[in-house]
Protein backbone atom coordinates (compact mmCIF):
# COMPACT_ATOMS: atom_id res chain seq x y z
CA UNK A 1 0.00 0.00 0.00
CA UNK A 2 1.11 3.55 -0.73
CA UNK A 3 0.79 6.64 1.42
CA UNK A 4 -2.10 8.93 0.48
CA UNK A 5 -0.67 12.20 -0.84
CA UNK A 6 -2.84 14.32 1.43
CA UNK A 7 -1.54 12.51 4.52
CA UNK A 8 2.02 12.66 3.24
CA UNK A 9 2.19 16.45 2.93
CA UNK A 10 0.39 17.56 6.07
CA UNK A 11 3.31 17.02 8.50
CA UNK A 12 5.91 19.39 7.04
CA UNK A 13 5.92 21.82 9.97
CA UNK A 14 6.22 19.02 12.54
CA UNK A 15 9.17 17.61 10.56
CA UNK A 16 11.02 20.94 10.41
CA UNK A 17 10.41 21.67 14.10
CA UNK A 18 11.70 18.19 14.99
CA UNK A 19 14.85 18.62 12.91
CA UNK A 20 15.50 22.10 14.23
CA UNK A 21 14.78 21.47 17.94
CA UNK A 22 16.13 17.94 18.44
CA UNK A 23 18.94 17.72 15.88
CA UNK A 24 19.73 21.46 15.84
CA UNK A 25 19.86 21.52 12.06
CA UNK A 26 21.09 24.86 10.71
CA UNK A 27 18.51 27.30 9.29
CA UNK A 28 20.15 26.99 5.86
CA UNK A 29 19.68 23.20 5.87
CA UNK A 30 16.07 23.55 6.99
CA UNK A 31 15.53 26.03 4.17
CA UNK A 32 17.00 23.58 1.64
CA UNK A 33 14.82 20.75 2.99
CA UNK A 34 11.73 22.92 2.65
CA UNK A 35 12.60 23.79 -0.94
CA UNK A 36 13.04 20.08 -1.78
CA UNK A 37 9.77 19.02 -0.18
CA UNK A 38 7.82 21.90 -1.73
CA UNK A 39 9.23 20.95 -5.13
CA UNK A 40 8.08 17.34 -4.66
CA UNK A 41 4.66 18.49 -3.47
CA UNK A 42 4.20 20.80 -6.48
CA UNK A 43 5.19 17.94 -8.82
CA UNK A 44 2.72 15.49 -7.25
CA UNK A 45 -0.08 18.08 -7.38
CA UNK A 46 0.71 19.03 -10.98
CA UNK A 47 0.46 15.37 -11.99
CA UNK A 48 -2.74 14.98 -9.95
CA UNK A 49 -1.31 11.92 -8.20
CA UNK A 50 -3.32 10.65 -5.25
CA UNK A 51 -0.65 8.52 -3.56
CA UNK A 52 3.10 8.38 -3.07
CA UNK A 53 4.39 5.17 -4.61
CA UNK A 54 7.34 3.87 -6.64
CA UNK A 55 6.15 5.10 -10.07
CA UNK A 56 5.55 8.58 -8.60
CA UNK A 57 9.15 8.75 -7.35
CA UNK A 58 10.53 7.48 -10.67
CA UNK A 59 8.50 10.11 -12.52
CA UNK A 60 9.86 12.74 -10.12
CA UNK A 61 13.43 11.68 -10.93
CA UNK A 62 12.69 11.93 -14.66
CA UNK A 63 11.24 15.39 -14.06
CA UNK A 64 14.37 16.52 -12.20
CA UNK A 65 16.72 15.11 -14.81
CA UNK A 66 14.93 15.93 -18.06
CA UNK A 67 13.01 19.12 -17.33
CA UNK A 68 14.99 20.78 -14.55
CA UNK A 69 18.36 19.55 -15.85
CA UNK A 70 19.51 18.60 -12.33
CA UNK A 71 22.83 16.80 -11.97
CA UNK A 72 23.11 13.51 -10.09
CA UNK A 73 24.30 15.15 -6.88
CA UNK A 74 21.29 17.49 -6.85
CA UNK A 75 18.84 14.63 -7.45
CA UNK A 76 20.49 12.58 -4.70
CA UNK A 77 20.08 15.44 -2.25
CA UNK A 78 16.36 15.78 -2.98
CA UNK A 79 15.81 12.03 -2.59
CA UNK A 80 17.76 12.10 0.67
CA UNK A 81 15.46 14.86 1.95
CA UNK A 82 12.42 12.75 1.04
CA UNK A 83 14.01 9.74 2.76
CA UNK A 84 14.57 11.76 5.96
CA UNK A 85 10.97 12.95 5.84
CA UNK A 86 9.80 9.37 5.26
CA UNK A 87 11.72 8.21 8.35
CA UNK A 88 10.00 10.93 10.35
CA UNK A 89 6.57 9.81 9.09
CA UNK A 90 7.37 6.27 10.23
CA UNK A 91 8.16 7.55 13.74
CA UNK A 92 5.01 9.67 13.60
CA UNK A 93 2.96 6.54 12.90
CA UNK A 94 1.55 7.82 9.64
CA UNK A 95 -0.43 4.97 8.04
CA UNK A 96 1.54 2.98 5.45
CA UNK A 97 4.71 5.05 5.96
CA UNK A 98 6.70 1.78 5.96
CA UNK A 99 5.72 1.34 2.32
CA UNK A 100 7.30 4.60 1.13
CA UNK A 101 9.66 3.84 -1.80
CA UNK A 102 12.44 6.35 -1.01
CA UNK A 103 14.60 3.71 0.70
CA UNK A 104 14.78 1.63 -2.49
CA UNK A 105 16.05 4.45 -4.71
CA UNK A 106 19.70 3.90 -5.62
CA UNK A 107 22.15 6.73 -5.27
CA UNK A 108 23.24 8.19 -8.61
CA UNK A 109 26.96 7.61 -8.96
CA UNK A 110 27.97 10.86 -10.51
CA UNK A 111 30.53 13.43 -9.55
CA UNK A 112 30.60 17.04 -10.59
CA UNK A 113 29.47 17.58 -14.17
CA UNK A 114 32.36 19.97 -14.47
CA UNK A 115 34.96 21.40 -12.17
CA UNK A 116 33.86 24.48 -10.24
CA UNK A 117 34.85 27.72 -11.90
CA UNK A 118 37.43 30.07 -10.43
CA UNK A 119 38.48 33.66 -11.09
CA UNK A 120 42.04 34.58 -11.94
CA UNK A 121 44.09 36.66 -9.49
CA UNK A 122 43.72 39.63 -11.85
CA UNK A 123 39.93 39.25 -11.90
CA UNK A 124 39.90 39.03 -8.11
CA UNK A 125 41.87 42.28 -7.97
CA UNK A 126 39.40 44.00 -10.31
CA UNK A 127 36.47 42.74 -8.24
CA UNK A 128 37.80 44.20 -5.00
CA UNK A 129 38.68 47.48 -6.71
CA UNK A 130 35.05 47.77 -7.78
CA UNK A 131 33.81 47.67 -4.19
CA UNK A 132 32.91 51.13 -2.91
CA UNK A 133 35.50 51.07 -0.14
CA UNK A 134 39.15 51.93 0.16
CA UNK A 135 41.20 48.90 1.13
CA UNK A 136 43.81 49.64 3.81
CA UNK A 137 46.64 49.90 1.29
CA UNK A 138 45.04 52.91 -0.42
CA UNK A 139 43.05 54.40 2.43
CA UNK A 140 45.25 57.51 2.56
CA UNK A 141 44.90 58.28 -1.12
CA UNK A 142 42.28 59.27 -3.69
CA UNK A 143 38.83 58.72 -2.10
CA UNK A 144 37.02 57.50 0.98
CA UNK A 145 34.71 54.52 0.76
CA UNK A 146 31.13 54.23 1.94
CA UNK A 147 30.23 52.48 5.19
CA UNK A 148 28.42 49.70 3.32
CA UNK A 149 31.36 49.38 0.95
CA UNK A 150 33.78 48.94 3.84
CA UNK A 151 31.50 46.25 5.27
CA UNK A 152 31.19 44.42 1.94
CA UNK A 153 34.94 44.60 1.38
CA UNK A 154 35.50 42.83 4.70
CA UNK A 155 32.84 40.21 3.89
CA UNK A 156 34.29 39.21 0.53
CA UNK A 157 37.86 39.43 1.85
CA UNK A 158 36.96 36.70 4.37
CA UNK A 159 35.41 34.59 1.62
CA UNK A 160 38.46 34.89 -0.60
CA UNK A 161 41.39 35.01 1.82
CA UNK A 162 40.09 32.29 4.17
CA UNK A 163 37.82 30.43 1.76
CA UNK A 164 34.75 30.85 3.96
CA UNK A 165 31.32 29.75 2.80
CA UNK A 166 28.66 32.46 2.64
CA UNK A 167 26.78 30.72 5.47
CA UNK A 168 29.91 30.72 7.62
CA UNK A 169 30.36 34.47 7.15
CA UNK A 170 26.67 34.96 7.90
CA UNK A 171 27.05 33.11 11.24
CA UNK A 172 30.15 34.99 12.44
CA UNK A 173 29.89 36.86 15.74
CA UNK A 174 32.19 39.45 17.26
CA UNK A 175 33.26 36.80 19.78
CA UNK A 176 34.70 34.69 16.94
CA UNK A 177 37.52 37.19 16.42
CA UNK A 178 40.71 36.85 18.46
CA UNK A 179 42.99 39.74 17.53
CA UNK A 180 45.43 38.90 20.33
CA UNK A 181 46.36 35.66 18.58
CA UNK A 182 45.41 36.66 15.02
CA UNK A 183 42.79 33.88 14.92
CA UNK A 184 39.19 33.55 13.83
CA UNK A 185 36.87 30.69 14.81
CA UNK A 186 34.47 29.55 12.11
CA UNK A 187 31.48 27.24 12.51
CA UNK A 188 31.29 25.10 9.40
CA UNK A 189 28.90 22.45 8.11
CA UNK A 190 27.56 20.15 10.79
CA UNK A 191 28.43 22.85 13.33
CA UNK A 192 32.08 21.78 13.17
CA UNK A 193 34.35 24.59 14.44
CA UNK A 194 37.70 25.34 12.89
CA UNK A 195 40.23 28.02 13.78
CA UNK A 196 42.03 29.90 11.01
CA UNK A 197 44.94 32.31 11.03
CA UNK A 198 44.38 35.92 9.92
CA UNK A 199 47.24 37.71 8.18
CA UNK A 200 48.06 41.38 8.76
CA UNK A 201 46.14 42.51 5.66
CA UNK A 202 42.94 40.77 6.74
CA UNK A 203 43.25 42.09 10.30
CA UNK A 204 43.56 45.62 8.96
CA UNK A 205 40.50 45.13 6.74
CA UNK A 206 38.44 43.87 9.69
CA UNK A 207 39.65 46.68 11.96
CA UNK A 208 38.58 49.20 9.35
CA UNK A 209 35.11 47.66 9.32
CA UNK A 210 34.87 47.48 13.13
CA UNK A 211 35.68 51.18 13.28
CA UNK A 212 32.48 51.96 11.34
CA UNK A 213 30.30 49.10 12.62
CA UNK A 214 28.92 51.24 15.45
CA UNK A 215 27.41 53.57 12.84
CA UNK A 216 24.92 50.86 11.83
CA UNK A 217 21.45 51.01 13.39
CA UNK A 218 21.24 49.21 16.76
CA UNK A 219 24.70 47.73 16.26
CA UNK A 220 25.17 47.30 20.03
CA UNK A 221 22.10 45.05 20.28
CA UNK A 222 23.39 42.19 18.12
CA UNK A 223 26.42 39.90 18.54
CA UNK A 224 26.62 39.46 14.76
CA UNK A 225 29.86 40.56 13.14
CA UNK A 226 28.23 41.78 9.93
CA UNK A 227 24.94 43.64 10.14
CA UNK A 228 22.52 45.26 7.73
CA UNK A 229 21.43 48.89 7.49
CA UNK A 230 18.47 48.03 9.71
CA UNK A 231 20.66 46.58 12.44
CA UNK A 232 19.96 42.88 11.78
CA UNK A 233 22.43 40.11 11.03
CA UNK A 234 23.15 40.51 7.33
CA UNK A 235 21.22 37.97 5.26
CA UNK A 236 22.86 35.44 2.95
CA UNK A 237 20.67 36.68 0.10
CA UNK A 238 21.92 40.24 0.68
CA UNK A 239 25.56 39.16 0.42
CA UNK A 240 24.83 37.27 -2.79
CA UNK A 241 22.86 40.15 -4.34
CA UNK A 242 25.51 42.72 -3.37
CA UNK A 243 28.20 40.66 -5.10
CA UNK A 244 26.16 40.65 -8.31
CA UNK A 245 25.89 44.45 -8.15
CA UNK A 246 29.65 44.75 -7.62
CA UNK A 247 30.36 42.47 -10.58
CA UNK A 248 28.40 44.84 -12.82
CA UNK A 249 30.95 47.53 -11.95
CA UNK A 250 34.00 45.45 -12.88
CA UNK A 251 35.95 45.61 -16.13
CA UNK A 252 35.69 41.91 -16.88
CA UNK A 253 32.91 39.53 -17.86
CA UNK A 254 33.38 35.98 -16.63
CA UNK A 255 32.06 33.24 -18.97
CA UNK A 256 30.32 31.61 -16.00
CA UNK A 257 28.03 32.60 -13.15
CA UNK A 258 30.12 34.19 -10.39
CA UNK A 259 28.76 33.66 -6.87
CA UNK A 260 30.05 34.05 -3.33
CA UNK A 261 31.14 30.39 -3.49
CA UNK A 262 33.32 31.25 -6.50
CA UNK A 263 35.59 33.22 -4.15
CA UNK A 264 36.09 30.06 -2.08
CA UNK A 265 36.94 28.03 -5.19
CA UNK A 266 39.28 30.77 -6.40
CA UNK A 267 41.21 30.81 -3.12
CA UNK A 268 41.71 27.03 -3.25
CA UNK A 269 42.86 27.16 -6.89
CA UNK A 270 45.29 30.01 -6.24
CA UNK A 271 46.81 28.19 -3.26
CA UNK A 272 47.18 25.10 -5.44
CA UNK A 273 49.00 27.20 -8.06
CA UNK A 274 51.44 28.22 -5.31
CA UNK A 275 52.13 24.53 -4.60
CA UNK A 276 50.37 24.57 -1.23
CA UNK A 277 49.81 20.99 -0.03
CA UNK A 278 46.28 19.71 -0.60
CA UNK A 279 46.03 18.66 3.07
CA UNK A 280 46.60 22.28 4.10
CA UNK A 281 43.93 23.46 1.65
CA UNK A 282 41.62 20.75 3.02
CA UNK A 283 42.16 22.05 6.57
CA UNK A 284 41.49 25.65 5.56
CA UNK A 285 38.28 24.75 3.71
CA UNK A 286 37.09 22.57 6.58
CA UNK A 287 36.68 19.35 4.60
CA UNK A 288 36.72 15.99 6.39
CA UNK A 289 38.34 14.29 3.40
CA UNK A 290 40.84 15.43 0.78
CA UNK A 291 38.46 13.87 -1.74
CA UNK A 292 36.03 16.70 -1.00
CA UNK A 293 38.82 19.20 -1.67
CA UNK A 294 39.84 17.83 -5.06
CA UNK A 295 36.93 19.36 -7.07
CA UNK A 296 37.94 22.80 -5.75
CA UNK A 297 41.45 22.51 -7.11
CA UNK A 298 42.14 23.00 -10.77
CA UNK A 299 45.36 24.49 -12.12
CA UNK A 300 45.43 27.79 -13.98
CA UNK A 301 46.02 27.90 -17.73
CA UNK A 302 49.47 29.38 -17.12
CA UNK A 303 50.44 26.48 -14.88
CA UNK A 304 49.16 23.96 -17.44
CA UNK A 305 51.19 25.69 -20.17
CA UNK A 306 54.38 25.61 -18.09
CA UNK A 307 53.87 21.94 -17.29
CA UNK A 308 53.42 21.11 -20.99
CA UNK A 309 56.64 22.95 -21.83
CA UNK A 310 58.56 20.64 -19.49
CA UNK A 311 57.69 17.56 -21.56
CA UNK A 312 60.93 15.96 -22.93
CA UNK A 313 59.76 16.00 -26.55
CA UNK A 314 58.75 19.67 -26.33
CA UNK A 315 62.13 20.60 -24.83
CA UNK A 316 63.93 18.58 -27.54
CA UNK A 317 62.15 20.34 -30.42
CA UNK A 318 62.74 23.75 -28.81
CA UNK A 319 66.45 22.98 -28.58
CA UNK A 320 66.59 22.05 -32.29
CA UNK A 321 64.88 25.34 -33.17
CA UNK A 322 67.30 27.29 -30.94
CA UNK A 323 70.34 25.67 -32.64
CA UNK A 324 68.94 26.37 -36.08
CA UNK A 325 68.82 22.67 -36.92
CA UNK A 326 65.09 22.84 -37.47
CA UNK A 327 63.73 25.59 -39.69
CA UNK A 328 59.99 26.00 -39.51
CA UNK A 329 57.48 28.27 -41.19
CA UNK A 330 53.79 28.73 -40.54
CA UNK A 331 52.99 27.74 -44.11
CA UNK A 332 54.61 27.13 -47.48
CA UNK A 333 54.98 30.06 -49.90
CA UNK A 334 51.89 30.53 -52.05
CA UNK A 335 52.17 29.10 -55.56
CA UNK A 336 49.37 29.64 -58.07
CA UNK A 337 48.01 26.51 -59.68
CA UNK A 338 49.04 25.81 -63.24
CA UNK A 339 46.25 26.03 -65.80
Amino acid sequence: MAVIAENFFQHFDHFFNYRRDIYEISPQTVKSNRVDLDLFKNFICSQDLKSIDGPAVIDFQYYLKKQRQNCGASINRKIFTLRSYGNFLKLYDVPCADALPFYDVLKIRQGYRKRPNALTPHQISLLFKAIDADPPATARHERAGTILGIRDYAIYALMYQLGLRVGEVHALNLANLDFNNNKITVIGKGKKPRTLHMNDELIEILCQYLAVRELFCNSWLTPALFISKKGNRIAIRTMEDNLKKILLQTDFHAPFNVTCHTLRHSMASHLNDKNVDILIIQSILGHLSARSTEPYIHPSQDRIRKAMEKLPSVKFVKELIRKGELNLRFQKPFRPKRE
